[in-house]
């Protein structure tokens, strides 16, 4: 069904606590598995119903959030949805407690229970109020970012339109950009201080109540954090700060000659790659869209009947424009099998990457529509990010049908890009995890202690206040993952390891490369993340390995990769 058709009726939630109710006192009184299993499908159907319409809300609303209608329709739902969960968590501990757990097992996997009980862990009714505040926090957040409108050369950009600027080849112009954007950031500050410092003792109080020391242990059970822990994390984090920060400095290194530059560079500078600009994709965004449709074609049968599916039934919406909110993000709509694509075209790479990363997990989905349980069709997030950024690199033989002249640009980009935003990704992570082991913190310490952070994971960095907001240690708000999903952001760095282990495969037999990535994508979440890594055959990022197998390889190809005919 194409988007434009689903319908949509505010969920009935009092309805749904009523109809989970009973299913969960059948289930608790099944005489025999075949009772028990039927009950369940028809606690599957009904989650799909309810969330499907919840999906449909939210994308409506962050396409336009000057509307009205789904403005009020989200609202209710951000305070509705923590008073469902206490009826959710009353049917796991039914599917929990049931003398047919072993048979659930044998036809569904054991992990779905694994998941279930740390999952049990995150709620209580006593915190009902504080997932409702967060909600509506969360939601002021996007909106505020939505609402920019930021004077520019006598025009009004929107955050996602004033980007391209920011990596254009006129210096004053970039930066001027630069200081305009951080000027919108510098007005809001006491919004987006206030917002996350209520969000950092909200979170931090609700963990208290659920019998943790504060937030952190809770966040890592909402992430589902179900094969690796806070010490694998530490230790991925110092593999960063040892083998690839000294790679990424040298990359910069290099960027500052090309352009003329001393090093270290400002923000503005360290955004353009080449004295001649950033590489662009050419023609307009209906033909990024049809390169976008060719690549999928010519990848895989599977990929071409995946991407037909997408463009006849409206599932993207990919142009920026006044009111939508920013970033880019693939959900699902499970009612009717579908994901859908959420992004903000804006004339950069950053097109590009929508139609690779965002179809990623598009694809992912795609392939898992038909696994029961629903909660096995998303594997863990750090899991799906792989799915993501994997599919960047197996774009590149398409590069020139993107990029045209740019194509060579892009190459280069890409790969030292993907290289250096693990150390960004994982000095979020860092910082997420000094706020919450000291949520007393002022929002100037805080700002410190991300400014701090910068000297660690980004020394290429100019600290300075030449640019309001960014040289001032306050960059980290613009980041919507720290106050929308934490702990979210080493996902990324995870998966980018794993990408880059693709990209290797990839340079030496990219159809060996596509079974391994099938081979990978296939099982979904039926399998935790470190045994989709095991069962295709690739290295764990959690050991040193891993991380300087791909820093060695990617480092030679940069190195010997010829820029000199590169203006």
């Amino acid at each position: 069904m194409k988007f434009s058709e689903m319908p949509y009726t505010r969920p009935d939630i009092e309805g749904a606590k009523a109809r989970i109710a009973e299913l969960t006192a059948a289930l608790t009184a099944a005489s025999d598995f075949e009772a028990a299993d039927k009950l369940f499908l028809e606690m599957e159907k009904e989650s799909a119903e309810i969330e499907t319409l919840i999906s449909i809300a939210n994308i409506r609303h962050d396409i336009d959030t000057n509307d009205e209608f789904y403005d009020k329709e989200v609202e209710y739902l951000d305070a509705a949805l923590p008073e469902l969960q206490e009826y959710t968590q009353k049917w796991t501990l039914a599917l929990l407690a049931s003398p047919f757990r072993p048979d659930f097992e044998a036809k569904y996997g054991s992990l779905m229970f694994v998941n279930a009980e740390m999952a049990l862990k995150t709620f209580s009714p006593e915190i009902i109020p504080e997932l409702q505040r967060e909600n509506a926090l969360t939601t002021e957040y996007s909106k505020l970012i939505a609402s920019a409108q930021i004077p520019f050369e006598g025009e009004v950009y929107t955050l996602s339109q004033l980007t391209p600027i920011k990596q254009g080849a006129d210096d004053a112009r970039r930066l001027a950009a630069w200081k305009a954007e951080g000027g919108f950031y510098r007005d809001n500050r006491e919004k987006f201080d206030s917002i996350y410092d209520e969000l950092t003792h909200l979170r931090d109080a609700m963990g208290k109540k659920l019998g943790f020391e504060g937030y952190t242990e809770l966040g890592y059970l909402r992430m589902t954090r179900n094969c690796y822990d806070k010490n694998d994390v530490e230790k991925f984090r110092k593999a960063v700060r040892e083998f690839l920060v000294p790679v990424a400095t040298e990359v910069y290194k290099k960027q500052a000659e090309r352009l003329g530059k001393t090093y270290p560079m400002n923000f503005a500078d360290n955004a353009l790659a080449f004295r001649s600009g950033n590489p662009k994709p050419q023609g307009s965004p209906e033909d990024i869209l049809a390169a976008g449709r060719k690549f999928y074609h010519e990848l895989s049968a599977e990929t071409t009947e995946f991407i037909d599916f997408m463009y006849e039934n409206e599932l993207l919406d990919v142009l920026s424009k006044k009111g939508k909110t920013g970033g880019g993000y693939c959900t699902s709509l499970p009612k009717y099998k579908s994901p859908f694509i959420f992004a903000n075209f804006n004339g950069t790479s950053g097109d590009v990457e929508v139609i690779t990363h965002e179809a990623g997990h598009a694809f992912a989905a795609y392939l898992a529509r038909d696994i029961v349980p629903s909660s096995c069709a998303w594997p863990t997030l750090e899991a799906c990010e792989v799915h993501s950024m994997s599919m960047e690199f197996f774009s590149w033989p398409w590069a020139p049908d993107f990029f045209g002249k740019d194509a060579a640009k892009f190459y280069y980009t890409h790969l030292s890009d993907a290289l250096t935003f693990i150390p960004y990704g994982t000095m979020v992570d860092h910082f997420q995890h000094i706020v919450y082991e000291r949520p007393e913190m002022s929002p100037e310490e805080r700002h410190g202690v991300w400014k701090e952070l910068l000297g660690i994971y980004m020394p290429w960095v100019a600290l300075d206040d030449e640019i309001p907001f960014y040289g001032e240690g306050k960059g980290w708000q613009r980041q919507m993952h720290i106050y929308q999903s934490p702990f979210y952001y080493i996902d990324y760095c995870l998966a980018q390891t794993m990408a880059l282990q693709f990209w290797a495969l990839i340079q030496k037999d990219r159809d060996e490369a596509w079974k391994t990535y099938m081979k990978y994508t296939r099982p979904a979440g039926t399998l935790t993340f470190r045994q989709l890594i095991e069962q295709a055959g690739l290295l764990s990022p959690f050991g040193d390995d891993g991380l300087k197998t791909v820093c060695s390889v990617a480092r030679e190809w940069l190195e010997k990769y010829d820029t000199s005919e590169i203006e």
